[in-house]
């Protein structure tokens, strides 16, 4: 299993279904532990009854079925799928109208989707996702790549009160997909996924929404520089050594005098 994880950590996102169904396949009595724990690019269905997208993932999965924020169904239909209790069903429906200006805030576009479920620990759990489909025949608005995408996953965990505070544990992944084919910049692809995690105890006082989202926008922000200095320093660094611009180049020559 550990293999098998090692083995996900390093497959491109746009080739993670392809590696985890034939792993699945390998390892089938470990089926469970990988659709939980691999995170795969998000997928997109439209709420007909709500004319509305909603994101797919394993935490609004039941069956072959998904649920939907917008109007709380199974699609395709499921009568008995697990369903949030009324309370956490509110929270819920005003947490995706809140992430939904989050999400066009900083992404200027996007589809957003936020799930919550009860634990076995007296408390829930909430799942915020956003996809953003950056290529030129998607919601890019400059039109250079020939693909590109933006798949974000933000479980927190969050535990029963405790006189006034709370404990919130979140894990974030971020998949990023980048592919251009121009004459500017030529052919370049560039994939790559990144996890971090955060624990924070805060006061329920300006209630559990605010927390989480705090606690969202800081780590995206910190996702954001890490793959910045990650994935795009680290390319630049290698481009410019690889190849240099014509003026360093022409300094780097030897005289031929």
């Amino acid at each position: 299993m550990e293999a098998a994880m090692g083995l996900m950590r390093r497959i491109p996102p746009k080739h993670t279904e392809t590696a985890l169904s034939a792993l699945l396949s390998l390892m089938p009595d470990n089926s469970s532990d990988l659709l939980s724990q691999v995170d795969q690019p998000l997928q997109v269905l439209c709420d007909v009854e709500c004319g509305k997208e909603f994101i797919l993932c394993e935490y609004n999965r039941d069956a072959d079925s998904y649920r939907s924020p917008w109007s709380n169904k199974y699609h395709p239909p499921l009568e008995d799928g697990s369903l949030p209790s009324s309370e956490l069903r509110k929270l819920e429906i005003e947490a995706n109208d809140i992430f939904a200006i989050y999400r066009d805030q900083y992404y200027e576009g996007g589809i957003s989707s936020v799930y919550m479920w009860e634990d076995d620990n007296e408390g829930f759990v909430a799942c915020f996702l956003i996809k953003k489909d950056g290529s030129k025949t998607g919601q890019g608005r400059r039109g250079y790549l020939e693909e590109g995408a933006w798949d974000a996953i933000h479980v927190i965990e969050v535990g029963p009160e405790e006189e006034e505070n709370t404990n919130y544990r979140l894990t974030s992944t971020v998949m990023l997909t980048l592919t251009t084919n121009n004459e500017s910049s030529g052919t370049f692809s560039l994939f790559g996924s990144i996890r971090r995690q955060m624990s924070m105890k805060l006061s329920v006082a300006d209630g559990h929404l605010c927390n989480m989202g705090r606690m969202i926008e800081e780590m995206e922000s910190k996702l954001r520089n890490s793959l910045d200095q990650e994935y795009f320093g680290k390319t630049r660094e290698m481009v410019c050594t690889l190849r240099p611009p014509f003026e360093v180049a022409q300094l780097r020559m030897p005289d031929s005098a």
